[in-house]
């Protein structure tokens, strides 16, 4: 490529970030990376209305948390700067006054009321998404239809107007897509898309062109969604004289319900049980925080694994990828144009192939704070690192190392007594006792030799191992779940197992 690759994600600080747009920063982010170019985030906050006080400062931190980093942005900075675009207003203003002294677009002077009107009427004929395009505009008050000595009057009045692209109909608008190859459409399909609004803010299709070409940005990767919209940026890359320069175009599959029926949403998550978001993201209609894989306990390496396996493959059977391998293998031609199904539980086992396959050293802080909101406070780090290694082949999500492990740092509140109960007798609880005897006049305290006494003195009563096993268990752990018991006692020394056994022959009688 002769031109250094720019790329940028360019979102709206209006809510949290979904699963599809962390996809669409990642293939942004691998493409750079792997053409030694540069990955920028662009805030497009044009719509003031939509605006969320915090949602900026969430959006970098969802791509830190990622390790997605930008190279410039509004916090890194950058030679193209700024990079919020409300902070980019008179340019915009501009380039479509530019376009209406060219003829390209045109002042539209409609109200909000007769704009309904126009809606209602065209429904009324059975037109159920009513456009304003080259045949509507015609019975509109523009600078198309009203005498010029009026649409002076009317500016001159600052009278609330947008500006319009004029779509010329009967045209073929074409582009090779890099995952879709070409692409064509109909300018008469098309709408003509307010570009400047009544507050002189731009829309997305305005901004979005005049800020690609001002940072120079070579290829454009987005969400298939805004495929219908690609005719209209084309023809201002044409219309604004920058045409040589448009960037490589790629439009991403969507993301799809489990089922494959229709795009993933918040509210298909909220229906299936799994979130959507990257990060815990606080709806500010309700105030009530909304649910994110990070809170969920996800590693970011598994999230961003998953993501990448989304709608893309090596062609290989190769499934766990880290960050770097992902850079060296990723092509955006082996990105699949059709939808791809989100499969929680394919999520979750990314996952838990992360917990085993990190160090626990990597995650150990993570999951230290999810004891401390607990109440449990480590305070000896190496013998914490010691316990979620002996559990992290159980865990499938952070959270999942309270429930496993827990039991090691407090004495269980509740006992499966209902497990025990079957086959529990007056002759089992006598066993234990003598066993906690024998426990309390051991040397050493290793596993093998716990077990040893055991079996020793089971073997003295002609007692079955496979009868006391289980109550062992629970009386350590309060349940039947958690590493070899052996080990289980090894880790929590001679005292406490004695006395777990002692509070389990209570609990059972």
């Amino acid at each position: 490529m002769s031109k250094k690759v720019r790329v940028r994600f360019a979102p709206s600080p209006t809510g949290g970030l979904h699963l599809g747009g962390v996809r669409t920063v990642l293939f942004n982010y691998l493409f750079a990376r792997q053409h030694g170019g540069d990955f920028v985030l662009r805030i497009e906050d044009t719509d003031q209305s939509r605006y969320v006080p915090g949602a900026e400062e969430y959006i970098m931190e969802c791509l830190r948390w990622c390790g997605l980093n930008p190279d410039e942005g509004p916090d890194t900075g950058g030679p193209y700067g700024p990079y919020r675009q409300s902070e980019r207003k008179e340019r915009y203003r501009q380039y479509a006054e530019t376009l209406v002294a060219e003829g390209h677009a045109y002042y539209a002077f409609d109200t909000p009321e007769e704009l309904e009107s126009m809606r209602e009427e065209l429904r009324g004929k059975g037109i159920s998404s009513p456009q304003y395009n080259h045949m509507v505009r015609e019975g509109m008050r523009n600078s198309l239809t009203l005498p010029k000595e009026e649409v002076t009057a009317l500016l001159e009045k600052n009278t609330p107007h947008v500006i319009r692209i004029k779509m010329l109909p009967g045209k073929t608008v074409k582009f090779t897509d890099l995952i879709r190859g070409e692409v064509s459409f109909d300018t008469s399909l098309a709408d003509d898309k307010v570009l400047l609004k009544a507050d002189g803010m731009p829309t997305y299709h305005l901004a979005v062109v005049a800020d690609d070409h001002a940072m120079k940005i070579t290829h454009v990767f987005r969400g298939e969604e805004w495929l219908p919209s690609a005719p209209v940026h084309i023809l201002l890359w044409k219309y604004l004289g920058w045409e040589h320069e448009m960037p490589h175009w790629a439009h991403l599959p969507l993301i799809l319900k489990p089922d494959g029926n229709g795009k993933l949403s918040k509210r298909d998550g909220d229906r299936l049980g799994f979130p959507v978001f990257a990060m815990q993201w606080t709806d500010p209609k309700t105030g009530d925080p909304v649910a994110g894989f990070r809170e969920m306990g996800f590693l970011p390496e598994a999230f961003v694994n998953m993501l990448a396996m989304l709608g893309w493959n090596d062609g290989s059977e190769q499934e766990i990828f880290t960050l770097e391998e992902l850079t060296d293998k990723f092509l955006i031609e082996r990105v699949h144009k059709n939808g791809a199904k989100f499969n929680f539980e394919k999520a979750k086992w990314f996952n838990h192939e992360w917990i085993k396959k990190l160090p626990v050293s990597h995650y150990r802080q993570a999951v230290k704070q999810l004891y401390a909101a607990k109440g449990i406070n480590i305070t000896d780090e190496p013998h914490f690192e010691r316990i979620l290694e002996l559990v992290k082949d159980r865990c499938t999500l952070l959270t999942d190392f309270v429930e496993q492990a827990a039991f090691f740092f407090r004495r269980p509140d509740q006992y499966d007594v209902e497990a025990v109960k079957p086959k529990w007798s007056a002759d089992k609880a006598d066993f234990f006792q003598e066993l906690a005897g024998r426990y309390a006049t051991m040397e050493g305290w290793e596993a093998t030799a716990i077990e040893q006494v055991l079996k020793d003195l089971a073997t003295e009563k002609t007692t079955k191992m496979g009868g006391l096993l289980l109550p062992f268990r629970v009386m350590l752990v309060g349940g039947k779940f958690g590493p070899p018991v052996f080990l289980i006692a090894e880790t929590l020394g001679k005292e406490e197992t004695i006395a777990r056994i002692k509070t389990g022959l209570s609990k059972f009688e």
